[in-house]
């Protein structure tokens, strides 16, 4: 007679066969990240997408030397706004330009400073393992080339420059094991050319930067389908990383990892720490690196090997988004404060920043995991323990079904590099490792090889 076990029971059963491991497992939450989760304010938000309307155009090749308009004088503003907090922090920012100067594109002809702004909250142990949370600076209408007319971008992309801002506001309070960075990426909409400066500079500095978040309108609650949202969010995320070379496909192909980029995997954690730390947000993944045929700034970072993410709006409205400013057959266009919902972008920057205490409050991310149990009864996992670990209680191990869009189960298991998952063959699940601090911070799920490493 054939015997058939249950999922349930089968996974039952590989938790009992590893239970004969002793010791105190870490909180599994952190009590100050809910509150992390609820200081963002939607009237200061408000008043900062309100301060970067009112420079009546930010686009990348409008008027750099006005102190009133162009996008100048919006990028000294955001200088000077993190200044401000870091001075209320007792200088715990270190606020920068990173520039460089584009010519010969098709928005770009002429030779063009394109300058981004970036605020560095350094950790306290793991000081060049780094977190960003990145919004737009410049705005544009429907000629990509016109720097001149009034583009005011109110939701595109104010909105999560602000967040950007809020959040700078809300964690400089705080101290944590890994960095933070703070930036406001210019010329998004020329071709996401501040995004590609800021990355090859992060990889000469030689930066390891564990997420990208890239927040581009996240205060929109009135889609042009009609629908009005304001208790949902889009995450989307690459499957692949882009730059694996042909000998890791390869390898990919025949062990796995094609929804295990280190972007899905933040993506799956930020989802997860919404999920504990938020309520009344329901967190969409959406499995593409963005919406169908179009692009944002975390591509850029992506596109080097550096895992990033874009946080958005459920609905959009088109009519919002690259527009002049008119009416049309009684259509008003264009990207203007009415669109603007300040309490949901408050809400999505709350995303943006238990996530990024989550990350910068964990340990090191185990490096090098490996996995292996070809036709073995049971599947096998090992890493190793990186430097700047002082903050380390141990690693939680990870399983789920192949067809699973999240991780199901997990369990801690110490200060170890090596698991053994008894009785679980390693050709019906996918395995991967957290590292968790002695607080209950954890890392996102490492996936074993170059498909998932971060």
């Amino acid at each position: 007679m054939k015997k058939f076990i249950s999922t349930t029971a089968l996974t039952l059963f590989a938790s009992a066969a590893l239970s004969h491991q002793t010791g105190t497992a870490p909180p599994s939450e952190v009590i100050d990240i809910y509150n992390v989760a609820t200081e963002p304010s939607p009237e200061r938000i408000l008043q900062d997408i309100q301060t970067l309307v009112d420079f009546g155009t930010r686009h990348t090749l409008s008027e750099t030397e006005s102190d009133t308009r162009g996008i100048g004088a919006a990028r000294r503003w955001i200088f000077a706004e993190f200044e401000k907090i870091s001075k209320e922090c007792g200088g715990c920012l270190e606020v920068i330009y990173v520039s460089d100067t584009i010519e010969g594109k098709d928005r770009i002809p002429q030779p063009t400073e394109v300058v981004s702004v970036l605020a560095i909250q350094k950790g306290s142990i793991d000081p060049n393992r780094y977190v960003m949370m990145s919004g737009d600076i410049d705005s544009r209408v429907t000629d990509a080339l016109n720097g001149i007319d009034d583009s005011p971008g109110a939701n595109d992309n104010a909105s999560g420059m602000a967040g950007v801002i809020e959040a700078a506001r809300v964690l400089s309070k705080r101290k944590y094991a890994g960095s933070i960075i703070y930036a406001g990426l210019s010329g998004e909409e020329q071709g996401l050319f501040g995004g590609e400066i800021v990355a090859k500079y992060a990889l000469d500095e030689g930066w390891e930067i564990k997420g990208v978040l890239n927040n581009d309108m996240i205060s929109n609650i009135s889609g042009i389908d009609g629908v009005i949202d304001n208790a949902s969010v889009r995450v989307f995320s690459e499957g692949t990383r882009a730059n694996e070379t042909e000998r890791e496909a390869r390898s990919r192909r025949f062990t796995g990892g094609e929804v295990d980029s280190p972007s899905r995997n933040l993506a799956r954690y930020i989802k997860a720490m919404g999920d504990q730390y938020i309520t009344n947000l329901n967190i969409m993944m959406v499995y593409r690196l963005d919406r169908f045929g179009r692009g944002g700034h975390h591509r850029p970072f992506n596109k080097v090997g550096i895992p990033g993410i874009r946080i958005m709006e459920v609905h959009e409205h088109y009519d919002r988004q690259h527009q002049d400013l008119r009416t049309e057959n009684g259509i008003t266009y264009g990207d203007t404060m009415d669109g603007v919902d300040p309490v949901y972008a408050a809400k999505l920057t709350g995303l943006n920043a238990v996530t990024m205490a989550g990350m910068a409050g964990a340990p090191a991310f185990p490096k090098n995991v490996e996995a292996s149990g070809a036709v073995k009864a049971s599947a096998m996992l090992k890493w190793e323990k990186p430097r700047n670990s002082d903050n380390l209680a141990g690693y939680r191990v990870h399983w789920r079904l192949t067809t699973e869009p999240e991780w199901t189960h997990s369990r801690y298991i110490g200060d170890v590099t090596e698991w053994e998952f008894t009785n679980l063959v390693i050709d019906n699940y996918f395995f991967g490792v957290s590292a968790v601090s002695d607080e209950g911070y954890a890392t996102p799920v490492v996936f074993p090889g170059a498909a998932g490493r971060f």
